[in-house]
Order: C-alpha cells, then sequence, then structure tokens
C-alpha cells in the first residue's frame, strides 16, 4: 500500500428502529483490520445513498429498486398502535385495524407502512416526522401505527402500544448497490445470515504456510489420510488373527469330545 491509498474500511448505513450491534459487534471480532463505519439515514433516503455511493451496505426498509439494488430480506417487523396509557384502546391485548375506526389515525411524510387506505379518521396535516406525531399522540391529538421497532425507539412513559392485527408490515433488509458487490460486502453478508468463520460459503479462508511461507494445508491432509489407512489395516489385521485362533480353539474343543478320551480307539466287545 501507498502512501497515497487510504486504509480499508466498510461503511453500514441503517435507518431508524433498526438496531445493527450484534452484526457490528460480530464484524469486530472477525475484521479487526477492517474498522466498520456506521451511519443512520432516514427510511426514504437509504436507496440513494447506497445508490450515490455513500455507504457500502445499508440495513433498508423494504421495498426497494431491484433492478439497482440487491437485497437480502432479514426480518418482518410487528405493526402496533401507539396510545396514551388511559386510552380505550388499552383494554384489549391486541386490536385490528376496523377498532381504530372512530380514531384520528396520524399520518407522518416519513411513513414506513405503505398504506393503500389509512384506516379510521385522517388529521388535519400530516406531521413531517414520526417523532412530531408520537408527540401528537402524547397530546392526545390521534393515534399513530408503526412498526415496533420505531414504538420502542420513541418510547415515552405517557404512552403504550397494542399490536394491531391486521395491519401493513415493515420488512428490513440487507441491500447494497447491485454493481458493487465486494468482499466486504459478502463478508457482512456472511455475518447477517449467521456464517460461522469457517463456513464454506462465500469468501474461502487462505491456506495455512508454515514459516517458510510454503503451504502446508494439502500435505497435513495426505498425512491424515495415509494415517488412516495405515489404522484401517492394523485393525482388518487383528480381526482376522482373532477370528483364526477361535476357529483353533473350537476345532480343538469338539474333537477331544468326539473321542471321549485321549485319542486311542474304543475297545470292541
Amino acid at each position: 500500500m501507498t502512501g497515497s491509498e487510504a486504509p480499508p474500511s466498510f461503511r453500514l448505513a441503517y435507518v431508524p428502529g433498526v438496531t445493527p450491534d450484534k452484526w457490528v459487534r460480530i464484524w469486530n471480532e472477525r475484521r479487526p483490520d477492517v474498522p466498520l463505519a456506521l451511519t443512520q439515514v432516514p427510511a426514504a433516503g437509504a436507496p440513494g445513498v447506497l445508490l450515490d455511493g455513500g455507504a457500502d451496505a445499508g440495513l433498508v426498509r423494504l421495498p426497494v429498486d431491484r433492478t439497482l439494488l440487491s437485497a437480502i430480506p432479514l426480518y418482518t417487523e410487528t405493526t402496533v398502535v401507539l396510545i396514551p396509557r388511559d386510552h380505550l384502546v388499552t383494554a384489549a391485548d391486541e386490536v385490528t385495524v376496523a377498532d381504530l375506526a372512530d380514531e384520528i389515525v396520524l399520518h407522518p411524510l416519513d411513513d414506513v407502512l405503505g398504506w393503500e387506505r389509512l384506516p379510521g379518521r385522517p388529521a388535519l396535516e400530516r406531521p413531517a416526522t414520526t417523532a412530531d406525531a408520537v408527540e401528537l399522540v402524547a397530546a392526545g391529538i390521534g393515534v399513530l401505527l408503526v412498526p415496533l421497532s420505531l414504538a420502542r425507539l420513541h418510547h415515552r412513559k405517557d404512552l403504550t402500544y397494542r399490536t394491531v392485527t391486521d395491519a401493513p408490515a415493515s420488512g428490513v433488509a440487507l441491500s447494497w448497490r447491485e454493481d458493487a458487490h465486494t468482499d466486504l460486502v459478502e463478508d457482512f453478508i456472511g455475518i447477517v445470515r449467521g456464517r460461522t468463520v469457517n463456513s464454506t460459503r462465500g469468501r474461502q479462508p487462505e491456506p495455512a504456510r508454515s514459516k517458510d511461507g510454503k503451504q502446508t494445508a494439502g500435505k497435513q491432509t495426505a498425512g491424515k489420510q495415509t494415517s488412516g489407512k495405515q489404522a484401517a489395516g492394523k485393525q482388518t489385521g487383528g480381526a482376522r488373527r482373532g477370528t483364526g485362533g477361535s476357529h483353533r480353539g473350537a476345532s480343538g474343543g469338539k474333537g477331544k469330545g468326539r473321542s471321549g478320551g485321549r485319542g486311542g480307539k474304543p475297545r470292541r466287545p
């Protein structure tokens, strides 16, 4: 590496609600030589960040344009309705969209659920962000439907939530630019898919080398195979000797039993 070349790094974008901590920890354990830089981006802006080269990969919300971006779906979130703690809806463990028909349902501009038709009654204005909508819920203006992770992200002591069983759900995926599938991207794919360090999928580990720089994996394997054959031979030989001994012992015993004596002929009467 020359002085003008920058050291390798991996840039990961992620949207609000997604917690990449576990995957980042595994990355740091497996690739301590490659720093991982995290950047939180708005859900709607995540595809643009990837396409513009602002990140090597991203944890984004589906859908994405599959003609430009590759994506591996990771999980689908439960949708909940965020409500004040003294709201009537809290009497049930879970609700349906129909149960919210009389409620003012807030629809922020950064909504990630992709409604075809909003439930309930519309608010006079759309809040700019989910955070703004949460403030309106706390003020008693309306209710808000969001993925569970966003309800937890915007947790407040005066608010709670209930599962909405028939609402649209939000899927989370690992995505990267179609023409930028690098070795580092493949490494991160392996991590989110739960591959072990020695997995045969993805990148292959380099062969072991001796102190003089020569590959040793092949010789060690051959040695193990030869030892296995020798061991098998010894076991086979031992089994044959044991079998022969058994036959001799059996014959001797039966011969003595039939003769009735020590080898002499029986007398005639």
